[in-house]
């Protein structure tokens, strides 16, 4: 009874606030979120609009739609909306209400997460500069100055909304919003402070009158009806549930690999596993479940947060350029379809849990009296497993959900992966000589007494001087030495000693190249130990030291710092020298970002010279013509360091392929170009490199998924693409219900040619197959058959289809197929 009493409030709450305006609100009870009257099963990626194009936009939302989902997920970026206080701009790629009309013209809803505090590795967690300049003001607590902006930009942003009537009270396609991001994180540093500002900005949510519920990531005590939600890998087990009987279960954030920063080694994420964790969340009774990323694009420009690489969540379903990544996305694509073919049990059903035996188990969703019924076969254990349900034997590979949309059939298992694989490659742009001629401009190394530099008595902190507007902060200090102050030896050096909060610095002795050092994600702060020579009389230290994006988490964010700490010169006859207060001037970034060389007229603004290799704190331009078709271009940085590149003065963002990891390989060496940025001919492209590299080893290449596979045995469940829903009932749409391998090239490509086929028990991955001791001989020439000069072709899956022995110790039953896809003889044709 009182459990009733509190749901009736609870609803009642949600709905009084939330009805503006006489439309019909979204609402919810704890099985699903309710919209115009309809219970929903959600399932929805995540896709930034400002980390792609928006001509981009359109095919990533289509391909997601295509991929199975129903909503869209994005932040709002506040800081670049409002770089300057009041001064707005939604232009662009920071057209908001562009890119959710998109989406609904795609017939998707919307799940938009305004935050404003987003992290998102994203710069200053998308708090803009000017709020850290605010007197009095803390960042994230109950602080008047801080809940007055906060509220502010939140009601600009709905507003807008409202007044395109996007809002899915209003006809449009925002069915849920977010309000702050991850509190939990950063609560306990507020103390009291903490518990009024969430139910400050809780209520302050619920009175904008959006008609939409509100949630919170990461918030186990959501105050009234705002729905508290997961962010992790596997909320299906590991989240404790909604913090209230009526609100349902919403997973913000699955992560589909792991973002990147700067040192670190590849990270990957299995399509099995991702599919595991999302079957699982739904067995669960799980309302929405929302992949983090689907496609999550680049960090153009200096957008990204402390050390984050400027290619953001590639692995994710649809990789930085918008190509599906295979088997992932289409192996999801099928778990979607598989769910939606449950979507009556999960919505309306009754649900139960049977054990199976030892970590196996069954989850039922059934509605008795209509013979509708859904079962999830769960095997949670590392080793395979065969169990009986309903008097039917099924066998369950490890750690994996079989989904019986009738309780009887398995059309789907999230370990036996039917959807192809593919793997992506790099080709060489050939370019005319005319126009691989480098020139370069090396930029000016201060000194204290030049003009308009800022003195003071000790290094400035490097955040607060530069205000977000630049990367770069030089320092510079002299000083005087007398001829007993130098070593009296020859094998003794003076050591330049910078002790530094971080991110990086480059020093220089008398104008002499030192060398650099930088900290990490995990350690900013660090210290940089040179040798060097210095002469009597007056000496020049300059140091040239960064931030490589502003920090993104955490409490107290308004009070980071970094940049020069303390400086010393070790190895004098006379002792350690400290230089630290000193007397130091200070110049905000560099001449040519002040000159804007890296666009067409700020180029003619100097005079370039021929172009040298390793010459430090150098700017090198040259023109280029666009490579034919619309495969993605990147630029290959290999033969650089670390720095920013530009194409006709758009900044494609920072590289830095000198910070290797512990494998000893860059984190990242290709930079995306989105073709909105290309001309077809005299592109300029201007390049920023601190330590000094080859321009000439850039190379411009274009990025293709030309080669998929298909690795499919008799013992997967038959392609999802078999059943469908009838009357309510599970019915076949082909005769003979058996696994197939579907193999498709990408649009206005064909296969070519068969670079593998093997039927028995072949091995290995997409790109690196081995034939096995049951290989069928015949395989490579059947398969050709079947697929070669198509867009698409379908093969069977039988022993008997490739005169396979059947009794062949060992033989795995499975076919494995690699092809080659390519344009079309009429179309390349026409290319030349």
């Amino acid at each position: 009874m009182q459990t009733a009493l509190l749901s009736l409030i609870f609803a009642a709450a949600f709905v009084v606030s939330a009805h503006g305006k006489g439309e019909t609100p979204v609402t919810y009870d704890a099985r699903s979120l309710i919209i115009n009257g309809k219970q929903e099963l959600l399932l929805s990626g995540s896709v930034h609009y400002p980390r792609s194009t928006p001509e981009m936009w359109p095919g990533i939302i289509a391909k997601a739609k295509i991929g199975g989902l129903n909503v869209i997920q994005t932040y709002v970026f506040w800081n670049v909306h409002e770089p300057l206080q009041g001064k707005y701009n939604f232009e662009g790629r920071y057209d908001l209400v562009k890119f959710v009309k998109l989406i609904q013209q795609n017939g998707m809803y919307v799940n938009l997460r305004i935050g404003p505090f987003i992290q998102a590795e994203w710069n200053h967690g998308g708090f803009p500069f000017w709020l850290r300049e605010v007197k009095d003001i803390t960042f994230r607590t109950n602080n008047p100055q801080f809940k007055y902006h906060m509220e502010k930009f939140v009601r600009k942003i709905v507003n807008m909304m409202m007044e395109e009537k996007l809002f899915a009270s209003q006809g449009g396609p925002i069915i849920l919003a977010q309000i702050e991001n991850e509190y939990n994180m950063v609560q306990a540093a507020f103390k009291e402070g903490g518990k009024k500002y969430i139910k400050w900005a809780s209520e302050m949510a619920i009175s904008l009158g959006t008609g939409v519920p509100w949630m919170m990531c990461k918030q186990q005590d959501a105050p009234g009806p705002v729905i508290n939600a997961c962010n992790g890998r596997n909320c299906g087990d590991t989240w404790i549930g909604p913090n209230h009987p009526t609100k349902p279960l919403v997973w913000a954030e699955n992560w589909t690999a792991q973002y990147r920063v700067f040192g670190d080694p590849p990270s990957q994420r299995s399509a099995e596993d991702l599919a595991y964790s999302v079957a699982r969340f739904f067995s669960k009774n799980g309302t929405l479940a929302n992949y983090y990323m689907y496609h999550g694009g680049t960090n153009f420009g200096r957008t990204g947060s402390a050390y984050v690489s400027t290619r953001y969540y590639d692995e994710a379903p649809l990789d930085e350029y918008g190509m599906q990544r295979e088997p992932k996305w289409g192996h999801l694509k099928d778990l979607h379809q598989a769910l939606k073919l449950s979507k009556k049990a999960l919505l309306w059903g009754s649900d139960s849990l049977v054990p199976l035996g030892n970590s196996l188990e069954a989850r039922v969703y059934e509605i008795p009296s209509q013979k509708v019924c859904t079962a999830f076969l769960t095997n949670t254990h590392q080793a395979d497993a065969t169990v009986n349900f309903r008097g039917v034997e099924y066998f369950l590979p490890r750690r994996s959900i079989s989904i019986l949309p009738d309780c009887r059939t398995v059309v789907y298992n999230t370990q036996r992966v039917n959807a192809q694989h593919n793997s992506r490659s790099f080709i060489p742009f050939v370019e005319t000589k005319k126009k691989l001629k480098w020139k370069m401009y090396r930029d000016h190394i201060p000194r204290y007494q030049d003009q308009g530099i800022i003195h003071n008595s000790e290094p400035l902190e490097l955040m607060k001087t530069t205000k977000d507007t630049t990367d770069y902060l030089w320092y510079t200090t002299s000083f005087k030495l007398d001829q007993e102050d130098l070593p009296m030896r020859h094998d003794i050096s003076p050591v330049l000693q910078i002790s530094s909060l971080g991110h990086a610095v480059h020093a220089f002795a008398n104008g002499k190249y030192l060398g650099n050092a930088h900290g990490s994600k995990i350690e900013k702060s660090f210290v940089f130990k040179k040798p060097m020579k210095l002469h009597t009389g007056t000496n020049h230290i300059t140091i040239l030291a960064m931030t490589v994006g502003f920090p993104d988490s955490g409490a107290y964010l308004e009070h980071r710092m970094a940049g020069v700490h303390s400086v010393h010169v070790q190895g004098l006859n006379t002792g350690t020298l400290d230089l630290t207060r000193n007397g130091w001037g200070h110049q905000v970034g560099l001449i040519g970002e002040k000159l804007q060389i890296y666009t067409k007229e700020g180029a003619n603004r100097i005079q370039w010279s021929k172009s040298e290799r390793n010459v430090p704190i150098t700017w090198y331009k040259r023109y280029f013509d666009a490579p034919p078709g619309d495969d993605p271009v990147v630029f290959d940085m290999s033969s650089m360091t670390k720095g920013l590149a530009w194409v006709n003065g758009e900044c494609i963002g920072r590289y830095w392929v000198s910070n290797v990891s512990p494998l000893g390989t860059p984190t990242q060496t290709v930079y995306h170009v989105p073709r909105a940025f290309l001309k077809t001919t005299e592109n300029l492209m201007v390049v920023f490199d601190e330590t000094g590299g080859d321009p000439n080893g850039i190379r411009i290449l274009t990025a293709r998924r030309d080669d998929i596979c298909t690795y499919v045995s008799q013992f997967h469940p038959s392609s999802i693409r078999s059943w469908s829903r009838k009357e309510g009932q599970l019915i076949s749409s082909v005769e003979d219900v058996k696994p197939e391998a579907h193999l498709k090239c990408p649009k206005s490509k064909v296969i070519k040619s068969v670079t593998f086929a093997s039927f028995g028990n072949p091995s290995g991955i997409c790109g690196n197959y081995t034939i096995g001791s049951c290989h069928a001989p015949q395989t490579q020439s059947i398969v050709e058959k079947a697929c070669l000069g198509k867009r698409s072709c379908v093969l069977p899956v039988k022993v008997e289809a490739y005169g396979a022995d059947a009794n062949c110790p060992g033989t795995k039953a499975t076919l494995a197929v690699q092809v080659a896809c390519g344009a079309k003889i009429e179309n390349h044709m026409r290319m030349l």
